[in-house]
């Protein structure tokens, strides 16, 4: 780069496009892309009807089907692991072909290209393509957190957001490259994904943070331009929904689509080319900060320069040791794993999830179905998938922006607004079992937006109460309660239900003949869904209540520049090296009463 008197660069374009390119936001727009492209287990809805139809599967094996999809979407704790040892473009570069190999193998097997696999096999097939999910998930999201560790919720909830618009994304290009051929859908997600992450492999990589003022300024930008992105799908999806498009027309809005999944590009240009201007200043060497030891005894504070170890993988997993387990820090400190799991705020959380995200993803998975017992045309079901898609995204940024606004203007737990969540789910679950005339359309929205919102909500709380240190492996075994709750209600309670219900109508003698047709076929399973989830809530109002000090005080102080954090506590010196969770990176210590005289806002 070539400066001109120190004033200022003579402007390269190819120095400013390398710039770009290392830059953070041009590693935040990769991970949009990535996530844009990784929801493809949200539309099961649409191509579940092939492998139903083609495999000749009843309503419980489709349901077992579904859950070792959520199995394989939720259970990410060897991606986890992996991270914390190796670069994210490792965890990108295997995700890329476990989702190649997955979803291909379940596109041949629909389209008989190859022997019709056995139900087992076809559970291996999708649970390896949706675990590449988790992959993405751990690669681009959870390095996205730690690169801007001040405004999680806000990176959680966009990010997540492009998931849950990622299947009406699919729909609109499915339907331009290959037609109305549902089962052309699945090899859409064999490919796009894979290629994605092999194209951004190496943009995504942890970057050293400096606090930046302005910073939830540009996230706004980035929120316009998703929710620009959200409303054409929602006007177009409608018009799809009264007139027949040809293929011409698809292409058009398939076209509109991709340049606004592409825009923000332009963002990421504008403040890029702010740091590439400020590289010309005379930088400050960065403010450290300082923790002061004030001990029982009369003498001089100690003073520990504590390094930016967030963006370090950890080379060693001493942390899953149980020792201490049971003697977890405060929270907001760097909990080791099993301090984390061991926790009760863990347990609190983990069962409120399973309630919570276990019956709005039931509800997700069988919109097909749902929809076809209560008498609604294929184009209508369609038109619910996508809903549930848009409103998937409305959640998360709803979630994300405002639990981070309420929290910051007014210090209100952010399980709080989980709880808010749940009672509100409730409605769309009573709405699907009473089968209200033209209510569906109203539940796939409430359901749609319900799902959506809890995941930022979950996945920030975790990061606040235990730290970002282990988060790559503390994020993943949060979402491992989806498929806990999916098994349970929807393969164990609804699927069975509906096939019972099912073999009733069946008059005419025929094994394979287990369609159910009207209210009856998920109304008991989804008056028991709303009870449940009802408990879910009351549980959460429990992380509430334990958490309302902890959320009163400036969580996110220690990642400001310049701050002095005074601990009141006896410091036992330890030589390097022998913490095996920490890594020697700071001294031991004992704490006795918590953060600047404050009780320890501990977890047990």
């Amino acid at each position: 780069m070539v400066f001109a008197g120190g004033n200022g660069p003579n402007f390269s374009p190819l120095s400013f496009s390398l710039h770009v390119l290392r830059g953070r936001w041009f590693m935040f727009f990769a991970s949009i892309l990535i996530m844009a492209a990784a929801g493809g287990t949200y539309i099961f809805g649409i191509y579940s009807k092939d492998i139903k139809k083609n495999l000749g599967y009843d309503q419980q094996t489709l349901n077992t089907l579904s859950f070792f999809k959520d199995l394989g979407a939720n259970v990410g704790i060897l991606p986890g692991l992996i991270n914390e040892v190796t670069p994210p473009w490792v965890v990108l570069l295997v995700g890329a072909g476990m989702n190649l190999a997955g979803y291909l193998m379940i596109y041949l097997s629909i389209t008989g290209r190859t022997a019709r696999p056995q139900v087992w096999l076809m559970c291996l097939y999708i649970c390896i393509g949706a675990n590449s999910q988790s992959f993405a998930n751990t690669g681009a999201l959870v390095t996205a957190v730690k690169n801007f560790p001040e405004s999680r919720g806000v990176v959680l909830g966009l990010l997540k957001s492009f998931v849950g618009l990622s299947g009406a994304i699919y729909t609109q290009l499915y339907q331009a490259l290959y037609g109305s051929d549902s089962e052309s859908l699945v090899l859409l997600m064999a490919w796009l994904p894979a290629v994605i992450s092999i194209i951004f492999v190496y943009t995504i990589r942890i970057i050293p943070y400096t606090h930046r003022e302005g910073e939830t300024k540009t996230f706004f930008k980035f929120l316009y331009i998703s929710i620009a992105l959200a409303a054409f799908l929602m006007v177009v999806i409608i018009v799809q929904n009264q007139l027949n498009f040809n293929h011409a027309e698809f292409s058009i809005s398939a076209t509109i689509v991709v340049l606004l999944v592409f825009f923000p590009i332009y963002v990421v240009t504008q403040e890029e080319m702010k740091t590439y201007r400020q590289n010309t200043q005379p930088v400050e060497p960065e403010k450290a900060i300082t923790i002061v030891t004030v001990s029982d005894q009369t003498s001089q504070p100690d003073e520990i320069t504590k390094p930016n170890t967030e963006s370090e993988p950890n080379t060693n997993l001493g942390c899953l040791s149980v020792n201490g387990a049971f003697n977890p820090p405060a929270r907001g400190e760097d909990y080791t794993i099993m301090q984390a799991l061991f926790s009760v705020d863990m347990i609190i959380l983990f069962l409120a999830t399973i309630c919570g995200i276990g019956g709005t993803l039931t509800a997700v998975d069988n919109m097909g179905q749902i929809g076809q017992s209560l008498g609604y045309p294929t184009k209508s079901i369609n038109t619910f998938v996508s809903l549930v898609s848009i409103w998937n995204y409305a959640g998360r940024n709803v979630s994300g922006f405002f639990s981070e606004y309420v929290l910051e203007r007014y210090k209100l737990p952010r399980p709080l607004m989980l709880t808010v969540i749940l009672l509100f789910s409730c409605v769309g679950h009573i709405l699907i079992a009473f089968g209200v005339n033209q209510g569906l359309y109203v539940a796939s929205v409430i359901i749609g937006f319900c799902f959506g919102a809890q995941w930022p909500l979950l996945f920030a709380i975790i990061s606040e109460i235990f730290g970002l240190k282990y988060y790559s492996t503390l994020y993943n075994f949060g979402a491992v309660a989806s498929p806990v709750g999916s098994y349970i209600l929807n393969v164990r309670i609804t699927g069975h239900l509906y096939d019972k219900e099912a073999r009733k109508q069946n008059t005419t003698g025929k094994k394979g003949d287990l369609t159910c047709l009207g209210v009856q076929c998920f109304k008991e399973s989804f008056l028991i869904i709303t009870i449940v989830t009802f408990i879910g809530a009351i549980v959460s109002l429990i992380l509430v209540w334990r958490t309302r000090n902890f959320y009163k005080g400036d969580i996110y102080a220690k990642f400001r520049d310049g701050q002095t954090v005074q601990l009141n506590k006896e410091v036992e010196v330890v030589s390097s090296g022998t913490d095996d969770c920490e890594g020697g990176e700071l001294d031991r210590t004992k704490q006795k009463e918590g953060i600047s005289g404050k009780p320890n806002n501990n977890n047990n």
